[in-house]
């Protein structure tokens, strides 16, 4: 990583336009690699909090996912040449690439039978534009100064890949999902949460309610992690629970599965009592540990 920045002992070598280069022959194979591997160290160091300690300094996580997107930059066009190295992105990007299926007429065109060797003599040998457009397709893009031939028969240079862009539509992924500022994690993106805690409150004596927190989920999100409790009210009494207060402290979100008047938690609309044995569920969410819930009211009948 640190080489790949320019903040290593031996770094790799870049073109006068800023393109990492690692050789003639298809050399945006590693280009894409290499940025798509940026991208996820530089969410990974995110979520750990840290940098990268290089010989020349470190880096933070945004000075990754900024390079990277420099190297995304270039491929699309924002270089000396101003090329597109996408087939059919911009206005200027390689259009005699070195691809049979390319090279070679639709049969909807054109229905007449192309043997093997015809495809070859007949079409590809042809110096005119692709007459199938391979649209999305990145070639093997620029020499080690900058240098591009859109020849045919350039393969170093003009053969697309598949691994060529399957980082590269990592790496896309990822910017469309936040690069405006630098939001490291996307939303939604939940790392795998940690064993569920169970903690159990106190109980009022003589109460015949139980109450029990369980953490369901947790994600990491803008640099905050945020929980998920589900709460049980459970009712041991051999009769039934009306008029249910709840007193919930030390909350920082939103509550489901309860009605809220003045400064106590009753039942939902659609619960009206709590039978014998009976369970009330409820969800809150917030970036704390648990809450503090306790019983402020209750009728046994």
């Amino acid at each position: 990583m640190c080489s790949c920045i320019g903040k290593g002992s031996k770094n790799v070598r870049r073109t006068p336009g800023g393109l990492l280069f690692r050789q003639t022959w298809n050399n945006l194979q590693f280009v894409t690699t290499a940025s798509f591997l940026l991208t996820v160290y530089s969410d990974n160091l995110t979520s750990a909090r840290k940098a990268v300690t290089c010989p020349q300094g470190n880096a933070a996580p945004s000075e990754l996912l900024v390079f990277a997107k420099s190297q995304v930059d270039y491929i699309l066009g924002n270089n000396p040449r101003g090329t597109s190295y996408m087939v059919g992105y911009g206005n200027n990007y390689p259009k005699r690439i070195h691809h049979r299926g390319s090279s070679i007429v639709s049969i909807k065109v054109d229905p007449t039978f192309v043997s093997c060797r015809g495809g070859y003599d007949t079409w590809f040998s042809s110096k005119g534009q692709d007459p199938n457009l391979l649209v999305g397709a990145v070639v093997g893009g620029p020499g080690p100064y900058d240098d591009f031939a859109d020849v045919r028969n350039n393969y170093e240079q003009t053969e697309p890949a598949t691994y060529n862009n399957a980082p590269m539509l990592g790496v896309l992924a990822r910017l469309s999902g936040g690069y405006g500022n630098l939001n490291q994690l996307l939303p939604g993106a939940l790392p795998s949460p940690p064993p569920p805690k169970t903690a159990l409150a106190r109980r009022q004596a003589p109460s015949p309610l139980l109450i029990s927190q369980t953490e369901t989920h947790s994600w990491l999100l803008k640099q905050k992690t945020y929980f998920r409790y589900t709460v049980t009210v459970t009712n041991q009494s051999p009769k039934t629970v009306k008029n249910l207060k709840l007193s919930i402290t030390n909350l920082y979100g939103p509550v489901w599965g309860l009605s809220k008047s003045g400064e106590f938690y009753m039942f939902p609309t659609w619960v009206t009592s709590l039978g014998p044995q009976g369970r009330l569920e409820f969800v809150y969410i917030h970036a704390a540990p648990l809450a503090t819930i306790t019983i402020s009211r209750y009728d046994l009948v």
